[in-house]
């Protein structure tokens, strides 16, 4: 009855999982990419979508106090920006989910990135490409759909990421 009563949970808990996830997701692999403007804390414009056209963009939400974040971002400042930075087709967008201009620039006074990071102060940005989990990236081809989405972080998917990244910017 035990054993019953445990795998019974442990389906609930699946489901469960997996309805969560399904409702995280605005946007999916092959969706055009949401329109969105990046806006200072002062209310000035920063970024928007549309001039990204014709790039390979990589979007990546991100929160200062999550620790998996700071795994990716790690990897990214080692990895991916040193390898695309110059690349003429690739924009990257590391965006703070939640967080103002201010609180990011403290922030990287201590981590010392060299890539730019974006404010999304109460969430405009991420509520248009999902409702909740970070970290999360979406890799956008230069027609602007989605060609790759990674939700959380691990070396392996870094790594495919990576290569997703090169194919695309070819």
């Amino acid at each position: 009855m035990k054993k019953i009563f445990i795998a019974g949970m442990l389906l609930v808990s699946a489901l469960i999982a997996k309805a969560q996830n399904e409702n995280t997701e605005k946007i999916k692999v092959g969706d055009i990419m949401p329109t969105f403007t990046l806006v200072a804390d002062n209310g000035s414009e920063v970024l928007k979508s549309s001039s990204l056209a014709g790039k390979v963009v990589l979007v990546n939400f991100f929160a200062t106090w999550c620790p998996p974040c700071q795994k990716e971002l790690a990897a990214v400042e080692s990895k991916l920006w040193p390898e695309f930075k110059d690349n003429a087709n690739f924009k990257l967008l590391v965006i703070g989910r939640d967080h103002t201009n201010e609180e990011l620039k403290t922030y990287n006074t201590k981590k010392n990135f060299t890539f730019p990071l974006y404010a999304d102060k109460g969430r405009v940005v991420f509520d248009s490409f999902a409702s909740s989990t970070i970290p999360r990236s979406y890799l956008i081809d230069k027609n602007g759909k989605v060609i790759h989405i990674s939700i959380g972080f691990n070396e392996t998917e870094f790594s495919e990421l990576m290569q997703k990244v090169e194919e695309a910017i070819k």
